[in-house]
């Protein structure tokens, strides 16, 4: 669990490529470091595919929009993805207003999140 005094970052790895952030409390200028910061150290360690579970976000400004957009690239560059899961709706009407939306999808939950998501690589088997 990585935090900071007004976000908490929980995560999961549902699959080898895949990380869960669960964000709780406060996106701001403040905390979006700590987020960018866990995301993108993620996605180094070969998790290239990341959903933030942001149904617990009780505000979230400009730093914030900015920090998505910053992991969606780096995650991009990597092959990767980053999708939303349960915006609340002041988020989902941030998104849409500023046009982030067109850019990172959000889904209702993180289980509609997770099955857009390549599955977990499968060992070969030998010829």
């Amino acid at each position: 669990m990585t935090h900071s005094p007004t976000l908490v970052l929980t995560e999961r790895h549902p699959a080898d490529a895949i990380a869960v952030l669960t964000v709780t409390g406060e996106i701001d200028v403040d905390s979006a470091p700590v987020l960018r910061t866990r995301a993108l150290e993620l996605i180094r360690q070969g998790r290239p595919h990341l959903v933030l579970d942001m149904a617990p976000v009780g505000f979230c400004d400009s730093s914030g929009l900015n920090t998505m957009i910053s992991i969606l690239r780096y995650a991009k560059d990597r092959h990767g993805s980053l999708t939303l899961a349960a915006p609340p709706p002041h988020l989902t009407r941030l998104l849409d207003v500023t046009g982030v939306a067109e850019l990172i999808p959000a889904l209702p939950t993180t289980a509609d999140a997770l099955s857009g998501l390549p599955a977990s690589p499968r060992p070969e088997s030998p010829a």
